[in-house]
């Protein structure tokens, strides 16, 4: 049994579910939708995608509401056609995260059985408040003709915008505090206690990562999963915040988590570490119990997987990375670029971020082998890696300032496109009409899950260096 449900709606779903069950005179209304599993360490998600909405008989509306079997047995067939779970949802005339009558409870418990019959995964239950606020929850098999309602932790809607509701009971707001009273004044306490409440999933606490979890510590933010396999080493030392020549040797994410302690503003922190990589079983699982991820890693099967969890599990992934460029040995600019992917914004692929033949490069270990490394020009970009920390701390906190609009979308803005500050002449370009390539592969799973397949396997770097720390 998992430790938490969730919910993830797409955002063109989310759409069309509220325009027909939210209605002008306030009475209550009934559908279905399908969805796909998607399973981290702790969390069991249910990623709501497709619409099934009632035909002509399909429902009786009477101020509540209620379906006819025909119905719910279409339903059915749909979902054992494409392999997908059901979700029944029904709206209520009230505001925020609801709770439930005795009927909702009964209708739910009725179908619960024979949804895990036929799909073999759980029922959701959804409502939705007049005010578009969600809630949600798994109904599981406790014994004989009888089921158990877990409540959702969080129900959210990922589009142009992430917007999510926490079940109060389970996730509470955080407590205002004096230390952090002039950032909540900026995007206000509704604001605020949203974005604290985020799980937020760093991958790489190198440079970058190191500097976005020391903004976010000191914002107020309480949940942190830090991904990251690397110990600090000695040309580490001028770029990694809060590092010391006394940690040489240490993980880097026991360093991070150390500084997030001494940084943070929040009354309760929790840090979980993962020493692993997120190509790996405990990385990639840790990875997709996450609400939105920092993407702040310098290699190409990284951004392939967290790529994959932007579309097909329907976590938001930031992205940015440095390109420093010399002439005849002598520094001549540099350019910083960051994005943020997942449904309806252009993946990394079609970005030109990664490309395909790298990552099988990786995959077959040659990026850790020096013989193949030094074979390759001097100028190839596998040997790239200039970079001082006042690059880094640019795009970090540029990097924040895209989850913050992601997430609030204050002074009217989500989405600030791809953004290329260029150090020569000292600008800063957006993009925001690029679109993914048609055919694009990434974009063709979203909100798919792992049904398909999924991309952990080994990690020649990763258990390089455990050997090397375990000398």
């Amino acid at each position: 049994m998992p430790k938490e449900f969730s919910i993830a709606l797409l955002g063109e779903a989310d759409e069309t579910l509220k325009t027909h069950l939210i209605r002008d005179d306030y009475e209550e209304d009934v559908c279905f939708a399908l969805w796909t599993p998607s399973e981290g360490a702790n969390r069991f998600s249910a990623l709501i995608h497709s619409p099934v909405l009632p035909l002509d008989g399909d429902r009786q509306r009477h101020g509540n509401a209620s379906f006819n079997v025909q119905y719910f047995e279409r339903v059915c067939q749909l979902a054992v056609q494409k392999g997908c779970g059901i979700a029944f949802l029904h709206s209520h005339p009230g505001n925020g995260w609801q709770e439930m009558s005795s009927d909702d409870i009964k209708a739910e418990h009725k179908i619960a059985g024979a949804t895990l019959g036929l799909t073999e995964l759980p029922l959701i239950g959804l409502t939705v408040g007049h005010d578009g606020v969600w809630s949600g929850r798994f109904w599981t098999h406790l014994r004989k003709k009888e089921y158990e309602r877990h409540w959702c932790n969080s129900v959210r809607v990922v589009g142009n915008q992430l917007k999510v509701s926490f079940a109060e009971h389970l996730v509470p707001k955080p407590n205002f505090r004096e230390l952090f009273k002039r950032t909540v004044t900026v995007w206000g306490e509704e604001n605020h206690s949203i974005l604290a409440r985020l799980r937020i999933g760093i991958v790489g606490l190198g440079s970058v990562g190191s500097m976005v979890a020391e903004n976010l510590a000191r914002m107020g933010f309480q949940n942190f999963v830090l991904l990251d396999f690397d110990e600090v080493q000695a040309h580490n030392l001028d770029r990694l915040l809060g590092a010391t020549i006394d940690d040489l040797g240490k993980l880097k994410i026991d360093v991070a988590e150390r500084e997030i302690q001494k940084s943070a503003t929040a009354e309760n922190i929790l840090i979980q570490k993962i020493p692993f990589s997120i190509a790996e079983k405990e990385g990639y699982q840790a990875a997709l119990d996450c609400d939105v991820l920092f993407s702040c890693v310098d290699r190409p099967r990284p951004r392939y997987i967290l790529n994959h969890f932007a579309y097909s599990h329907l976590i938001p992934v930031i992205d940015g990375g440095i390109a420093v460029r010399f002439k005849k040995s002598n520094f001549s600019g540099v350019d910083w670029q960051l994005q943020t992917v997942g449904p309806t914004r252009p993946c990394l692929n079609c970005l030109g971020v990664f490309n395909i033949g790298d990552v099988a490069t990786e995959i077959e270990g040659k990026l850790d082998d020096p013989s193949y490394l030094n074979g390759l020009p001097k100028d190839h970009h596998f040997k790239r890696n200039e970079n001082v920390f006042p690059f880094s701390s640019n795009l970090a906190s540029l990097e924040v300032l895209q989850l913050i609009a992601l997430v609030t979308g204050i002074a009217g803005i989500t989405d600030f496109g791809i953004q290329r500050y260029r150090y020569i002449p000292g600008i800063i370009d957006s993009n925001t009409e690029l679109t993914c390539k048609k055919n694009c592969d990434f974009t063709k799973l979203i909100a798919q899950g792992d049904c398909h397949f999924s991309l952990f396997g080994g990690d020649l770097g990763a258990q390089k260096a455990r050997q090397r720390q375990n000398n």
